[in-house]
C-alpha cells in the first residue's frame, strides 16, 4: 500500500489551479505500473517520488506518457511532503529528475512556495501550417524550445476565445502549444496564457509550470521586467508568480490539499 494525495497547485482556493496526483513509493517501480496509476488517476499529471539520500526521486507521468519536466505536480510533491509532516516548514524540498536536480522552498508566513527550474527559452521559428490552421490565426510570434511552440498573439481577448483544432495541433512535433499575450490594461498579472497538449493526452492543461520556463524569459525581454505575474486563462485558472535568474526560473505559487488515501495495487 502506498500512501497517495490530490492537490491543487497553484491554487489559493480548492478547485482552482491544477490538480496533481502524488503517489509516495519506498522503492524504484515499474513504468508501466506508474503509467497505468497515472491512467487511473487521469489527471494532467500524477508524480511518484522515492526517497532518495539528501531528497527524492521524482518522475511525472499523463495519463498516456512520461514527461521531462513539470512544475504543477512539483509544486503538489513538495507541498504534500510539507504537509504530512516529511518534511518540516523551513526544510527545502529537493527532487532529482530528467531535468536535473529541482528544488522547493516555502515562505512560512504566507505558505507561497517557490520552485527553482531551467529557462527554457523559446527560439524563433517559422510557424507551420498545422500551427496556423489549428490556432485558427498567424501569430504575432512562434517560437520552439526542447518541448513546446510558444506563440504570442494580439491580445488577452484573443487568448482566452481560442477555441483550437486540437487533431491539428497533435499533428505538430513536440509536446504541446503555449498561447500568450500582455495582459489587458488594468489586470493585476503582467501576461496571460493558455496551454494545450493534446500529444500527451492533455487537450487543455489548467495551469502549467514549465510553460512558465518560457513565458518567464520571454516577457521579461518584452516587459524589461526580472519578476513577473502570469495568469493561465483556463477554465480552472491560476496564479503564476516568476523571477529569471540567469539560466534559472523561480516559479511561486500556492497549493491546496484535495484527497489524502491509499493507493492498494
Amino acid at each position: 500500500m502506498k500512501p497517495i494525495y490530490v492537490v491543487d497547485a497553484f491554487a489559493s482556493e480548492p478547485f482552482r489551479g491544477n490538480p496533481a496526483a502524488v503517489c509516495l513509493c519506498e522503492k524504484p517501480e515499474d513504468e508501466r505500473w506508474m503509467q497505468k496509476v497515472a491512467a487511473e488517476m487521469n489527471l494532467s499529471e500524477t508524480a511518484f517520488l522515492v526517497p532518495i539520500e539528501d531528497g527524492y526521486d521524482l518522475r511525472w507521468f499523463t495519463p498516456e506518457t512520461e514527461v521531462d519536466l513539470c512544475g504543477h505536480a512539483t509544486l503538489a510533491s513538495a507541498f504534500a511532503l510539507w504537509q504530512t509532516g516529511r518534511l518540516q516548514p523551513e526544510q527545502t524540498a529537493r527532487f532529482v529528475t530528467r531535468s536535473g536536480v529541482l528544488t522547493v522552498t516555502m515562505d512560512a508566513s504566507d505558505g507561497w512556495m517557490t520552485m527553482d527550474f531551467p529557462e527554457e527559452s523559446p527560439q524563433p521559428v517559422n510557424a507551420p501550417e498545422a500551427l496556423i490552421q489549428g490556432l485558427g490565426l498567424i501569430p504575432r510570434y512562434t517560437g520552439k524550445n526542447r518541448m513546446d511552440y510558444m506563440v504570442e498573439v494580439d491580445s488577452e481577448q484573443t487568448v482566452r476565445g481560442l477555441t483550437p483544432d486540437q487533431q491539428q495541433l497533435a499533428a505538430l512535433n513536440g509536446r504541446g502549444v503555449i498561447v500568450t499575450a500582455k495582459a489587458a490594461a488594468g489586470a493585476a498579472y503582467d501576461f496571460v496564457s493558455r496551454a494545450f497538449y493534446p500529444n500527451a493526452g492533455i487537450l487543455e492543461d489548467p495551469v502549467t509550470g514549465s510553460a512558465h520556463c518560457a513565458l518567464a524569459p520571454y516577457w521579461a525581454r518584452r516587459l524589461r521586467k526580472q519578476e513577473l505575474t502570469g495568469y493561465q486563462a483556463s477554465k480552472r485558472g491560476g496564479i503564476v508568480k516568476v523571477a529569471v535568474k540567469g539560466s534559472r526560473v523561480l516559479l511561486t505559487g500556492e497549493a491546496k490539499m484535495i484527497l489524502q488515501g491509499t493507493l492498494e495495487v
